[in-house]
């Protein structure tokens, strides 16, 4: 058996996180480390390490994450925009091997990022 992510045991309550939503597929939660006055995480409850595991079997849970980001969006009041983003590999700074989109707004956001 492989080990669970910081994620999935945020997602578990073995560990604290503030969790901000939740469904059967996934969970949104603060990230510890903000970039921008909103910066969330929608993490999926299946453990994919990144992008590059993604399977066809996949492309209905991506597509909900979207929608999930579109619903925090909303209740987070970013009216002016947000970004999504996510990270994969180690050149792009994915610090933990479970894919999860990171939500951003609050601010105007420079381009081009990193």
């Amino acid at each position: 058996m492989t080990e669970k992510t910081l994620f999935q045991r945020i997602m578990d309550g073995e560990l604290d996180g503030e969790i901000l939503y939740e469904d059967d597929r996934c969970a949104v939660l603060r990230d510890i480390n903000p970039q921008a006055p909103t910066h969330v995480l929608i993490v999926p409850r299946k453990a994919i390490p990144s992008l590059d595991d993604l399977t066809e079997e996949d492309e209905a849970l991506i597509g909900h994450l979207f929608l999930v980001a579109k619903k925090i969006a909303a209740d987070e009041g970013l009216t002016n925009g947000y970004r999504t983003v996510f990270n994969s590999g180690r050149d792009a700074n994915q610090e933990v091997d479970h894919i999860h989109m990171h939500l951003l707004g609050g601010r105007a956001l420079g381009w081009p990022p990193g």
